[in-house]
């Protein structure tokens, strides 16, 4: 299935990964319906190298990688109705009995540490690396990103794009927390248009 680039315009990869499912321009458009789009999204977002990824489709099972996606998008609407849930309030401590999914995708993480070289043969770094044993292991960076948003962001500025019919969503930063759109050049001038030809047929 041919699909257009994803979309990384929520400032948190947890908020993209919900992003990859979407009606950005009135088509929706999922980016993970398949074990193709599942690594092609992972690949653009960055999350696992291309090279692990490669290793990974060659030694999986036939339809193993397509167990993943599902998993991946079951793991995806869960976390919707959490984020749904708790949007545009603080998050409280009292959302942790709701974290259990999240938590036991965690619990299979084999991470570990190791001291590289630096950058361009620069200073020594301690680096976090990961066993890939599985294709499920895949899903593991996707946890993490959703745990750091869930810890590291105010559910406060989570925001819907109010973009006609667009399911964009996104953590505002911005200094007056007044970003309305997933992409100015898109749903804001589109909203911008709409409200041109508004005020024109006002004046008829």
């Amino acid at each position: 299935m041919d699909r257009p680039p994803a979309m990384f315009i929520a400032d948190s990869l947890g908020l993209d990964f919900l992003n990859s499912v979407a009606t950005p321009v009135d088509t929706p458009v999922d980016w993970i319906n398949d074990a193709d789009g599942l690594i092609d999204w992972l690949a653009q977002a960055r999350l696992v190298q291309p090279d692990e990824l490669h290793a990974l489709k060659a030694r999986a099972r036939p339809g193993e990688l397509e167990a993943v996606a599902d998993e991946a998008r079951a793991l995806r609407e869960w976390f919707r109705k959490f984020v749904r849930k708790h949007a545009g309030r603080p998050l409280t401590a009292a959302a942790l009995k709701e974290l259990g999914p999240l938590n036991s995708l965690l619990e299979r993480d084999e991470a570990f540490s190791r001291i590289e070289s630096g950058h361009h043969g620069g200073a020594l770094s301690l680096r976090t690396k990961r066993r890939w044993r599985t294709p499920q292991a895949v899903l593991l960076p996707v946890g993490e990103a959703l745990a750091k948003f869930v810890c590291e962001e105010d559910f406060t500025d989570v925001k819907q794009c109010e973009g006609h019919n667009c399911t964009m969503l996104f953590v505002d930063h911005t200094r007056r927390r007044a970003r309305r759109w997933c992409i100015m050049a898109v749903c804001g001038n589109r909203a911008k248009q709409a409200a041109h030809r508004s005020r024109l047929k006002g004046q008829q």
